[in-house]
């Protein structure tokens, strides 16, 4: 009976922040960049520097512009779709991952 307590599947925790990106792995996180860039795509890579490999990838780049008649600020947001990106860590704001449910 003790090999059989040994033996169980081990539960996943979050002990470090890089625990939850790991956890992320294989699914789709949303990042935010310093550009006004965000970013939707599947997880591949990561590393300590949290430079990663997006797959799938949603971008979306928000400008902003000041009207010289009224000065009122106009915001633009422009999408494009990526096959597979390399995201250089630097840059990285915010890392969500994806909604979990308590099971």
């Amino acid at each position: 009976m003790a090999d059989d307590q040994d033996q169980a599947i081990p539960v996943q925790t979050v002990e470090e922040p890089l625990d939850l990106v790991r956890l992320s792995l294989d699914e789709r996180i949303y990042v935010k960049m310093r550009t006004d860039r965000e970013l939707r795509g599947r997880l591949h890579a990561y590393d300590q520097h949290l430079n990663m490999i997006l797959g799938d990838v949603e971008e979306t780049v928000t400008t902003s512009e000041i009207d010289e008649e009224t000065y009122e600020e106009i915001f633009k947001t422009t999408k494009r779709s990526i096959a597979m990106l390399f995201v250089r860590g630097d840059g990285v704001i915010l890392v969500s991952p994806p909604m979990r449910t308590a099971t």
